[in-house]
């Protein structure tokens, strides 16, 4: 891989950053785009993104800065990390600086809401570029410890294998092994529902439940993707690999997933706009809920965990009373 390759990675997140800080440490020279100015120019001048991730020293090859058309200029390959559902209007006054040839990477799981689309189809019918331009990356993709340099591994998925090569190539190092496949939206489908099924857990776990349930939910939470997924044209195969069970797994056991302590919250008896008031990072299921859910009405496949997510997050339903439903479900078949 060239040393000279030039990526922008556009939003200045936990995982946005984390993955700067991976394309550098693997050759590239990497230009991030943050949204503040005052962070752009702290990450710039300290090394070290103090919102996100503080004490971690990024490497000098990683250049900072406010001005999307600065960190778009020349970049092979566009990164984008900013909260799912600001994917549109983010891109839509960055098409005019999009480099048309370069290979766009979503690092976002999530489906629009509104429309019920993935990310990769929003960023492909936004920037005006073909579906095989555009790859994601999926996976137990919990971004302080990759930022940490602890061994992980990751999924680079993209219609197109020798693009979805490329992207293997410029984020592969010492701590983070990337595998390639071709079902897109297998493992977006993975990567967006699994959050939802983090908060499931969390709510199950905040209401004082344990192991068996958290089990339960992630075995059934995986058949409930599994249906979406096979029912849209994806692989079954993907949802036993990292896009799919490895990242399910790691959302619904980590303290660090912001789906699962969010759930936790709510199981406590707190309200969204209780939740919402006091953390500061977005969990993505939280919104992410209703558009899945949606896709899952479209597509005609039942997926009652998300569905009672959507209850208890937006229709004031009780987790109490949603447990006790659930339970009482008509028996049938594994």
């Amino acid at each position: 891989m060239s040393s000279t390759r030039r990526i922008a990675v556009l939003g200045a997140g936990s995982w946005g950053t984390t993955f700067s800080k991976v394309v550098a440490d693997a050759g590239s020279e990497v230009v991030l785009w943050a949204r503040r100015d005052e962070l752009a120019r702290t990450i710039q001048t300290r090394r070290e993104n103090p919102d996100y991730l503080p004490g971690l020293r990024l490497p000098d090859a990683l250049q900072a800065t406010s001005d999307a058309r600065e960190a778009l200029s020349g970049a092979e390959f566009v990164v984008i990390a900013v909260p799912s559902q600001t994917l549109r209007d983010n891109l839509i006054p960055w098409v005019a600086h999009l480099p048309r040839e370069a290979t766009f990477v979503s690092l976002m799981k999530g489906i629009e809401l509104g429309t019920a689309k993935r990310m990769s189809e929003v960023i492909a019918e936004v920037a005006h570029v073909p579906a095989q331009q555009v790859a994601v990356v999926s996976g137990p993709n919990l971004a302080h410890e990759i930022a940490q340099e602890q061994p992980s591994a990751t999924v680079v998925a993209c219609s197109d294998h020798d693009r979805a090569v490329e992207v293997q190539k410029a984020c592969q190092t010492a701590y983070l092994r990337p595998y390639t496949n071709i079902d897109v939206v297998g493992c977006e489908l993975g990567g967006a529902i699994k959050n939802v099924i983090a908060l499931a857990v969390g709510i199950a776990g905040g209401m004082g439940f344990g192991d068996n349930t958290r089990a339960s939910l992630i075995t059934r939470g995986l058949a409930e993707t599994a249906r979406l997924g096979v029912a849209l044209g994806a692989e079954p195969g993907t949802f036993a690999g990292l896009a799919g069970l490895g990242d399910l797994v790691a959302t619904c056991s980590s303290p660090l997933s912001r789906n699962r302590t969010f759930g936790e919250r709510l199981g406590k008896g707190q309200t969204l706009a209780q939740v919402l008031d006091e953390t500061r990072q977005i969990a993505e299921g939280v919104k992410s809920c209703r558009s899945v859910l949606d896709l899952g009405h479209r597509a005609g496949v039942d997926m009652p965990i998300t569905s009672a997510v959507v209850r208890i997050c937006h229709e004031g339903a009780s987790a109490e009373s949603i447990v006790r439903a659930m339970m009482a479900r008509q028996a049938k078949a594994e």
